[in-house]
């Protein structure tokens, strides 16, 4: 057990853990501001107070790229049934369609201020009738000239949190707190450092990761066995591919929903290339519907008595167990709570985890320099039409 909240089965080799632990107590005592946003000691931008008139609205849109949507929509899906508003994010480039006789609480993010995408969103959704809430870096930008424009509230990023890093930041909790969520309830970390098994678990973890890279072993992929947990697995894509993968390095972080494809993925999973790792997600499901005795053929009379959730969990058990007998390396998480602890939980884990997977691989975990590559080259295009 991990922690209350998780069941986590590790990898079964345990690895030589000594200078990962160095790193780890590093990291913990640097009292940077992306461990600082893991605890209940951080300072936000904003207060209470001045959010609390925009806590009356019950159509929300998220507008913001990678990092800057995410977390919050992690956090949105996974605590959906407790949730009474309505979010829309909007996270890429699509044609949408809303009400135009709404009026919404617009939410944009963008650290930059200058994030395309989220300019573009901004310039063709947002309407005159609509309120709105920036959240940028404390300088001249696109956005912010905008925000002004529009009489906006304007909410600081802070400057040393990179996007990826910044879910219990203001990104990722000032959604949170305009859900109806305790913002409070999802840091995690005051408490997690009194948990050595979860500090173990981790040092043991990152080990075994390294060391299945150097056997070639780099592509990780995320048997998601939970709809909720898309986002927040999207968010672990994020966090491993722009912090890792650089300087000819990486790990390939790939989800696959499961157990769909057990009929497509999984015969090249079980017999191609032994390139791969495995982390299994899942969550029980106490309401889940009963299979229908009256429609069960007598080839099927194994399945009287069962639920929508017994067959998963029988597909669980059965994929372990043939992994385990053809040596494919895998771990495992269980979460047995629908909660804000349960996500402050895993995002603090997979935070500390990814910046000791850098360090120990010798790579700066908070850059992205190649990413502003394609920015550069859309903006020399765009300018030529």
């Amino acid at each position: 057990m991990l922690t209350k909240n998780i069941f986590f089965k590790n990898f079964k080799r345990k690895k030589y853990t000594r200078n990962i632990r160095k790193h780890l107590k590093q990291l913990i005592v640097s009292n940077s501001e992306v461990i600082k946003s893991l605890t209940n000691n951080y300072d936000y931008s904003y207060t209470k107070q001045k959010i609390k008139k925009f806590k009356k609205f019950k159509d929300v849109r998220i507008f913001g790229m990678g990092g800057s949507s995410l977390g919050a929509n992690a956090i949105y899906d996974f605590l959906r049934f407790k949730i009474k508003k309505n979010f829309n994010f909007l996270s890429n480039l699509n044609k949408r369609k809303f009400s135009s006789k709404k009026s919404y609480l617009n939410l944009i993010i963008s650290k930059s201020g200058n994030t395309l995408e989220t300019i573009v969103n901004s310039n063709i959704y947002i309407s005159k009738k609509d309120k709105n809430i920036l959240v940028s870096e404390n300088k001249l930008s696109d956005l912010r000239n905008l925000a002004l424009k529009l009489k906006s509230e304007i909410i600081d990023h802070n400057n040393f949190i990179g996007g990826r890093y910044s879910v219990l930041s203001e990104v990722g909790m000032l959604p949170a707190e305009l859900m109806g969520l305790s913002e409070k309830k999802f840091k995690q970390l005051n408490n997690l450092l009194k948990n050595k098994l979860f500090f173990n678990s981790i040092i043991n973890n990152v080990a075994n990761i390294i060391e299945l890279v150097k056997k070639k072993k780099s592509n990780a992929v995320i048997l998601n066995y939970d709809e909720s947990l898309d986002n927040f697995l999207k968010w672990y894509q994020q966090l491993v591919a722009e912090s890792i993968g650089k300087k000819g390095k990486g790990i390939f972080p790939i989800i696959s929903t499961m157990p769909k494809d057990n009929h497509s993925l999984m015969q090249l999973y079980l017999d191609g290339q032994k390139n791969n790792f495995y982390t299994f997600f899942y969550s029980g499901d106490k309401l889940s519907p009963k299979i229908n005795r009256e429609m069960i053929a007598k080839s099927q009379n194994f399945l009287i008595n069962k639920s929508l959730q017994n067959v998963l969990d029988s597909q669980i058990l059965a994929t372990k167990r043939v992994f385990e007998k053809k040596n494919i390396p895998f771990r495992s998480f269980f979460l047995k709570s629908r909660k804000e602890e349960t996500l402050g939980e895993l995002f603090a884990f997979f935070i500390i985890e990814t910046i000791l997977i850098a360090k120990s691989l010798k790579i700066n975990p908070y850059d992205q320099p190649s990413v502003e590559l394609i920015k550069k080259e859309t903006s020399k295009i765009l300018t030529s039409y």
